[in-house]
């Protein structure tokens, strides 16, 4: 992992002080791009003009598992069919006729009707075991949240997707806040603006809930906001 080739380097700095420090900070990087491939977040963000919501996850899965080229493509990631019981009581709501794949554009003019925006924490990243879990992603590169929400003046509140996302955008937060319980909010500013930050259950299936707890979660979240 890089956090321990970093230590490991450090120690190595620790018993030879006579290295300079700036070559050791380099002999990381170069290890790290050496022993790590790197991504660029793949997608731009899904930004509706009158978005009153920002919706954030990790960074999106490898590309063998994508079903749609959109935010939650793996087919077997149930944000879509979150969505689906939430609004429409129907976890199928979201698929194509055939039922073997996502609706993107049902997706997308859903999503634009609501106001509701979408991108990721990270804009790049290594994956540690080329996976797509949270739990080996390491985020090389967070996103510039305040040009983002600058596209998007209408929105008031964040939302997280998971712990990885979670973790990552308190980071990104001026003063540190508590974090949120699942399915609570907590109040911050970001350039003088009153912000609810509220922190949802991962859809991926990994996360041990079941669906139509997720869902409830998810719906009252949603009722909370008035959007639902």
């Amino acid at each position: 992992m890089i956090v321990k080739v970093v230590q490991r380097y450090v120690f190595l700095w620790i018993l030879d002080k006579k290295r300079p420090l700036k070559l050791v900070i380099f002999a990381v990087s170069k290890k790290i791009m050496t022993d790590f491939h790197r991504e660029i977040h793949p997608l731009e963000p899904f930004l509706p003009e009158k978005s009153k919501v920002l919706m954030l996850g990790s960074f999106p899965p490898p590309k063998a598992k994508w079903g749609m080229d959109f935010y939650y493509p793996n087919f077997w990631n149930d944000m879509w069919r979150i969505f689906g019981l939430v609004f429409f009581d129907d976890k199928d709501h979201f698929l194509t006729i055939d039922g073997e794949a996502f609706d993107k554009e049902r997706i997308v003019s859903f999503l634009d009707k609501k106001g509701i925006a979408l991108y990721d924490v990270a804009c790049e990243i290594v994956r540690l075991k080329g996976n797509a879990s949270d739990n080996f992603l390491e985020i090389v590169q967070p996103i510039d949240l305040y040009a983002v929400l600058e596209k998007i003046p209408l929105c008031r509140t964040l939302v997280t997707t998971g712990e990885k996302a979670t973790h990552t955008l308190c980071s990104l937060l001026p003063t540190q806040i508590k974090k949120p319980s699942i399915g609570s909010f907590e109040k911050i500013e970001l350039n003088g603006k009153i912000f609810r930050f509220y922190r949802m259950p991962s859809s991926s299936r990994a996360y041990p809930k079941p669906l139509l707890e997720k869902a409830d979660i998810y719906k009252r979240f949603f009722l909370e906001i008035g959007l639902r």
